[in-house]
């Protein structure tokens, strides 16, 4: 029994000096990570998922309890304070703060940033081969109208449906950020449509839609700005060929955040590694590795030249295009998870 006792306090003061991250795939810096180790003589575990969905499943099932730090976006932030899965920030024990730009500073989906900091920014377009479509409209009817691609492979994004419906609205003129009832059956429809066609080949996430596009598996999907832009940075021979651009319809300004589990085993080391993030030299290693935006101000003159140059940087105009994904209650979210289940069952 005294073995036991011994073995148990071991695991718990071990458990003690380590970090746990939920995060997406590629977007912290290894070197980041390390020296934060080193400072702070703790151990830092990454696991990883491909979706907000996917996220937010894993917390109500018990993950609220294993993470420390979680990687959620704007939009999501809401449902998982409803749900109970983060608990409110400390601002005294996160300096820095104040080297956010004014617009992050009192966003809409956390007022105060009670519950949540920005940590990088980007959008949500189109990306394709430029050798199999050559000259494309700058528009989502890309990917929805059969006329203007009839046979070169495409995909659809997976995950969360608020982003792929939000797609679909856009390119029927009700606007990217969608929220009535009636405009989603009429995006679920064509949805539907769509996923029908012959070169349609499945809903993927964003760095799988890129990945087949240079396998030659498909010629265009949906992706992320920062995702295309730092492979291309990392391979140009591989990736040189895709292009991007976001539709002249609209489309996504996301904002990825970080948040502390409501029953994370670590919340002050949680707390001193959101803090650290917020450090203008260390804001500024993360956006030059991921190569999507930085919220911090005080970062903005410690960014590399390659990000000041599609598709990491947009124009004034299309960031004019711009729309976060609306927050919806309760009720509109199961409404569009059934018309979501519907329009991939048939």
């Amino acid at each position: 029994m005294l073995v036991g006792t011994s073995l148990s306090a071991n695991a718990e003061g071990e458990r003690a000096d380590t970090l746990y991250l939920f995060n997406w795939t590629e977007y912290v810096p290894p070197a980041v990570l390390q020296d934060f180790e080193r400072e702070y003589d703790v151990r830092v575990v990454q696991n990883f998922f491909t979706s907000n969905a996917e996220m937010f499943t894993k917390l109500r099932s018990g993950g609220d309890a294993q993470y420390d730090v979680v990687v959620p976006t704007d939009y999501f932030v809401p449902r998982l304070i409803q749900a109970g899965l983060i608990q409110p920030l400390d601002h005294d024990r996160l300096p820095g703060l104040e080297n956010l730009l004014p617009e992050f500073q009192n966003p809409d989906y956390d007022p105060g940033n009670r519950y949540s900091v920005p940590y990088q920014w980007g959008v949500s377009g189109i990306v394709y081969d430029s050798r199999v479509l050559e000259d494309i409209p700058q528009s989502w009817s890309a990917l929805f109208d059969p006329q203007v691609n009839e046979k070169a492979p495409f995909t659809l994004l997976g995950g969360d449906p608020q982003v792929l419906f939000g797609a679909a609205c856009a390119s029927m003129g009700y606007g990217f950020d969608c929220t009535q009832q009636d405009q989603w059956v009429d995006a679920a429809r064509l949805l539907m449509q769509t996923r029908q066609r012959s070169n349609f080949i499945g809903f993927v996430d964003s760095t799988a839609a890129i990945d087949q596009i240079v396998r030659g598996v498909s010629g265009i999907g949906i992706t992320y700005n920062g995702d295309l832009a730092w492979r291309q940075a990392e391979d140009p021979d591989t990736y040189g060929h895709l292009r991007f651009f976001v539709p002249e319809e609209g489309s996504q300004r996301g904002i990825d955040t970080l948040v502390i589990p409501k029953r994370a085993p670590h919340p002050e080391l949680a707390q001193a590694f959101i803090a650290y993030t917020l450090r203008p030299d260390v804001a500024a290693r993360i956006s030059n590795y991921t190569f999507y935006a930085t919220p911090n101000q005080a970062a903005l003159d410690q960014l590399d030249d390659a990000l000041q140059k599609p598709p990491s940087r947009l124009s004034r105009e299309v960031q004019a295009r711009l729309v976060f994904v609306p927050r919806i209650n309760e009720t509109q979210l199961g409404t569009l998870s059934q018309l979501n289940n519907e329009m991939r069952s048939r």
